[in-house]
């Protein structure tokens, strides 16, 4: 049985990008933070003690995330390419109108590359999950706050 720690994150392609860039970015500050610890122990005062434990300290939560994105890397794959356009599922983009006409389009992502302002909503969401299954003109109702919103899937891509 897998668990949570070792079950694959489904990520779209931007989303793998964005992984792969925050590991670069980290990597980088690393290396900085690395050098601006050994120019600190070539000085021998106090307020550079001070700066070498800061130093530390930022060294050390650099590492700590890095080590959170590899790995999440390293449990992330690339949602396919071909989908089922006759089911919502995972990695599915899909239009919805809601009862006055209004069009909606989202993504149905993993939580942890979901940004709804981004049009990427969590499989995990109360929407998400009311979509996951869901073909051409089927309803979608569920409960948001105090009110129940109702919308119908008119595009699965």
């Amino acid at each position: 049985m897998e668990t949570s720690t070792t079950s694959p994150i489904y990520l779209s392609k931007k989303g793998m990008q964005e992984l792969r860039r925050q590991v670069k970015r980290l990597e980088h500050d690393l290396s900085g933070a690395q050098n601006d610890l050994r120019n600190l122990e070539k000085s021998k005062g106090h307020d550079e003690r001070l700066e070498r434990v800061e130093t530390l300290a930022v060294i050390d939560s650099i590492m700590t995330e890095l080590n959170e994105k590899k790995l999440t890397l390293n449990r992330a794959k690339q949602l396919p390419r071909r989908r089922d356009t006759l089911k919502v599922m995972m990695g599915s983009v899909v239009e919805l109108i809601d009862s006055s006409g209004r069009k909606f389009s989202y993504m149905l992502v993993d939580s942890l590359e979901a940004d709804p302002s981004e049009g990427r909503i969590s499989i995990k969401s109360p929407l998400g999950q009311k979509l996951l299954g869901k073909q051409l003109q089927d309803m979608v109702q569920w409960t948001a706050g105090l009110g129940t919103s109702q919308l119908r899937l008119v595009g699965i891509a």
